[in-house]
């Protein structure tokens, strides 16, 4: 990573720090979880920030160690 500060962004735009909280704008098929769907409107808690800008990890009850896009997430 460079000496710039990663700016990371949700759909809408709003920048997202570590430890925010974001909600699903759309549902998801999470690929390798035997067929769990998360569905729009879903919160989820505390997300940490990767070295991609288009990327963030977080945990949910059903999924540990998740990979969303920032594109199908909301700040809470």
């Amino acid at each position: 990573m460079s000496d710039e500060e990663l700016i990371v962004k949700d759909a809408n735009g709003a920048r997202l720090a570590d430890g925010d909280n974001v909600t699903l704008i759309k549902d998801l098929k999470v690929k390798g979880s035997g067929g769990v769907t998360l569905k729009r409107g879903t919160l989820i808690k505390n997300i940490r920030l990767t070295y991609d800008e288009d990327e963030i990890e977080c945990n949910h009850e059903k999924v540990r160690g998740l990979v969303l896009r920032t594109e199908f997430v909301k700040k809470a």
